[in-house]
């Protein structure tokens, strides 16, 4: 078994330059003249000059990048071109009915409604170049093996994650707030293209043939730092990218209520087992068999149920929640977190 851990630090940083990215200020009536949205979920066209991207970035020339989604910034002088683009849905973004594919969903297509509409002030939309800059300067892109040409070759990528998280925290992209922008593309994409390299590594280490198991990767962080959150936007990244995924946590192996009661009335006076989370309140030999079967989910067709604890249940004294309403996997897993 294989694992990767990634150890979320508690220490304060500062996830943005302080130094304000620059913005260009349209006026929605301009922006709704000119300005169209393609799909959703379709793969980005990203300017004429990313394959060259790498080459400008290693002779210190700042990049010149062109897209269609986003005006031309006065700091770099970039031209956009701003058109309409047919990838299949061919909604207008002005169109506050419009409809987008769910990718996610295990029923082929289904229309759900976009969560991003225009409100009634203007939009502050970066550039492109802007956006390559905002991301090179986070905090975690080094720490985690990645350069800046990296960034570059990649950067349509960026922006389709980018555009998938907004729609799962339900945020309009044209209006991020900077510490929404840090959030999405200081920490969140970084952390799931450092997953991604980790499985391929992992996957490299298997011979032709030879049945690859998923990699482990376990996620470490003081209380309320954010790792039910971090996970599950990880979650629904590797669900529209077509990765099987499967997420656990340590407190899903709480003993049941009933075992609880049990520990606590043989133990009488330790008030440490009175209640869960402690060591000894968890059920050792359950967590080892779920985990082993996990393991093994390596092949199509291979399903089983992930345990799930109910902290709300027994007046916040918790249970294990009824199996019936446990998530189920199916293989063959890439990874579970």
């Amino acid at each position: 078994m294989t694992m990767a851990v990634l150890n979320i630090l508690s220490q304060p940083t500062t996830p943005w330059p302080t130094k304000t990215a620059s913005f260009s200020l349209y006026s929605c009536n301009h922006y709704y003249t000119n300005c169209y949205m393609f799909s959703c979920y379709d793969r980005f066209s990203v300017g004429p000059s990313l394959s060259s991207l790498s080459k400008a970035v290693i002779g210190s020339a700042k990049p010149s990048f062109s897209s269609p989604m986003l005006p031309r910034s006065p700091k770099s002088g970039t031209e956009v071109h701003v058109q309409a683009i047919d990838a299949g849905l061919g909604c207008s973004w002005i169109q506050d009915s419009s409809t987008c594919p769910d990718t996610v969903s295990n029923n082929g297509r289904r229309q759900r409604p976009l969560h991003s509409v225009f409100p009634s002030k203007p939009a502050e939309v970066s550039s492109v170049q802007d956006l390559f800059e905002f991301i090179c300067s986070g905090p975690l892109l080094n720490k985690l093996g990645m350069t800046s040409e990296m960034v570059a070759e990649s950067i349509d990528k960026w922006l389709a994650y980018g555009l998938h998280l907004c729609r799962l925290f339900q945020l309009n992209e044209l209006y991020l707030t900077i510490p929404q922008k840090a959030r999405f593309y200081h920490y969140y994409i970084p952390v799931f293209l450092w997953c991604e390299q980790q499985i391929s590594h992992h996957s490299s280490t298997f011979k032709d043939g030879e049945e690859v198991t998923p990699i482990v990767i376990g996620f470490s962080a003081p209380q309320g730092c954010g790792k039910t959150t971090l996970v599950f936007a990880l979650e629904y990244l590797f669900k529209v990218t077509r990765r099987k995924s499967a997420t656990v946590s340590i407190d899903d192996f709480y003993l049941t209520a009933d075992d609880q009661a049990k520990l606590r009335e043989s133990k009488p006076g330790n008030a440490l087992l009175e209640l869960r989370g402690n060591a000894g309140s968890h059920d050792l030999s359950f967590s080892v068999e779920t985990l082993t079967a996990l393991s093994k989910l390596t092949k199509e067709g291979m399903k089983m149920k992930l345990p799930r604890y109910d902290k709300s249940a027994n007046n916040g004294r918790g249970d294990r929640a009824d199996p019936s309403t446990w998530p189920e996997v199916e293989g063959p897993l890439k990874m579970w977190m």
